[in-house]
């Protein structure tokens, strides 16, 4: 029996400080090179999505995290040009973490002034659905 053809399986991290700033990476590779994006990527073969979303916030930014909860699931067939990516979103605690670029990101850092940039992907929806969860 042939094995289906599925969807990739990824995840997001959304990741704010107590001075409302957000943790956020500039891509180093394709697609979006240099755009911001939120820390995440692939989940692993035999690997949770919780452990997958901690993983990669550390691999890609130095950050040890505290999964807070769960921001949605978004498996829009267009959101990634490398093809159908299905991400799970997290909110994450790291009060007090100190960024630094790792993995596949060219930088990492907190930034105050993330309302008003661009994001790869459907970040920005996965940002704006974390700060309506947050009350905010």
């Amino acid at each position: 029996m042939p094995k289906p053809q599925s969807p990739s399986l990824t995840v997001d991290c959304v990741v704010f400080d107590k001075n409302d700033r957000l943790l956020l990476i500039r891509r180093a590779h394709e697609p979006f090179t240099n755009c911001y994006a939120l820390p995440g990527g692939f989940v692993d073969l035999g690997e949770t999505v919780e452990a997958a979303a901690l993983r990669e916030l550390k691999e890609e930014t130095g950050v040890d995290g505290c999964l807070v909860r769960l921001i949605g699931v978004y498996s829009d067939p267009t959101r990634d040009p490398r093809g159908h990516m299905v991400s799970v979103a997290f909110l994450v605690d790291a009060d007090g973490a100190i960024a630094r670029a790792g993995d596949d990101a060219a930088a990492a850092a907190f930034m105050a002034e993330w309302r008003h940039l661009s994001y790869a992907f459907d970040h920005a929806q996965i940002i704006a659905d974390a700060r309506k969860l947050m009350g905010k």
